[in-house]
């Protein structure tokens, strides 16, 4: 599915909480300065969208977005199981305000795939993905999968990567998370759904033919 990025008094975008399509209910923005709770109004130049899905507002001041702060992150591909969606969100919601906490979060989060959804069984994710790689990993998604490895190991120890100082980076880690998903998860699911569904003599000759 597009991206749908969110817009200020937009009916439906990617909620930049849950990363679901979604529609957003738009409203004013109260507060209450009064000791009695007698003082509501509305607050110039604020507006929040509830999202229909997760439920959590997000806060608009003169049209543009300022909480969450990650508009330009794309929502996690949807094969991915839900706790590491939670991992992928997580990131997103914090990677202006901390992108080495950010990197941190999606290794985690390839690990969990490479263990929960790749069946590895690697005591580490370097292990796991040089298990990959024996099983015959394309070497785009095993450069993509030590990228994502390598940059949050060194988001946690001191090395010599800093992204503090380039944030473009930590970006790009979300992109690479969603791409390792759809080449080991979405694809082959996509192709399985696709030739089952072929009649069953069909079938049948195929799987006599690859007995010869």
């Amino acid at each position: 599915m597009e991206y749908i990025k969110p817009e200020f008094e937009k009916e439906d975008f990617h909620c930049p909480f849950c990363g679901v399509h979604t529609h957003q209910i738009w409203g004013d923005i109260l507060e209450n300065a009064s000791i009695d709770g007698s003082g509501w109004h509305h607050m110039p130049n604020f507006k929040g969208a509830l999202c229909n899905k997760c439920k959590e507002i997000s806060i608009w001041k003169s049209g543009k977005l300022i909480y969450p702060d990650n508009p330009n992150i794309s929502p996690p591909n949807e094969d991915l199981e839900e706790d590491i969606k939670l991992d992928y969100n997580e990131a997103a919601s914090i990677v202006e305000k901390s992108p080495r906490a950010a990197a941190a979060l999606l290794r985690l989060a390839i690990e969990k795939l490479c263990k929960q959804q790749l069946g590895e069984k690697g005591k580490d994710l370097d292990e796991c993905i040089g298990s990959l790689v024996k099983k015959g990993l394309p070497v785009k998604i095993k450069e993509a999968l030590d990228v994502v490895r390598v940059i949050g190991n060194e988001s946690v120890h001191p090395g010599e990567i800093n992204l503090n100082d380039n944030k473009d980076v930590a970006h790009k880690l979300f992109e690479l998370v969603n791409i390792i998903a759809q080449d080991r998860i979405t694809q082959p699911k996509e192709v399985s759904k696709l030739y089952n569904s072929l009649p069953q003599d069909k079938l049948d000759g195929i799987n006599n033919r690859d007995k010869k």
